[in-house]
């Protein structure tokens, strides 16, 4: 069956069953690779996108679900002022380790600053509780997400 899916702004028509998951829509059909699997049943987080602004795990998201919604993936996310300033501030804080659950990490943290742009740790810790990285690097990445909500404040 063909499905028509706006992802990072453009069009895309994919031929695939109405329950293939969109992770293996953006994988394996479309080749958009930055988006990765964890563990296939929305537990990890690595698999996190934005459909519609929402951080939303594409491991057990439906391609039929999304219907007229807009997807947005780690390879666009830097092209929005929150997606720009979480990946600016996680260089900053040199969050990444292995690398492996960073897509999904600041996906869920792009998200955050999207829809609270002050947040407190607790509302830092309540919107990354789904995500976890094995690295542990769970301080760096609150203090990351501190400075790109302080560098919304002041303006870039």
């Amino acid at each position: 069956m063909a499905f028509n899916i706006e992802i990072n702004g453009k069009p895309h028509t994919v031929d695939v069953d109405a329950d293939t998951p969109l992770l293996w829509v953006l994988r394996d059909v479309i080749g958009m690779t930055g988006t990765k699997f964890g563990c296939g049943m929305a537990l990890c987080g690595a698999c996190t996108v934005h459909i519609d602004g929402v951080a939303t795990r594409s491991c057990i998201t439906s391609v039929h679900s999304i219907g007229e919604s807009k997807v947005t993936t780690i390879e666009a996310i830097g092209a929005t002022p929150a997606g720009a300033a979480i990946q600016k501030a996680w260089l900053d804080h040199q969050v990444v380790q292995c690398g492996y659950c960073q897509s999904g990490q600041i996906m869920s943290a792009a998200a955050l600053l999207q829809s609270n742009p002050d947040p407190t740790d607790a509302d830092i810790d309540n919107a990354m509780s789904g995500n976890i990285c094995r690295c542990g690097t769970y301080v760096r990445i609150r203090e990351a997400i501190k400075l790109a909500a302080q560098a919304g404040k002041q303006g870039g």
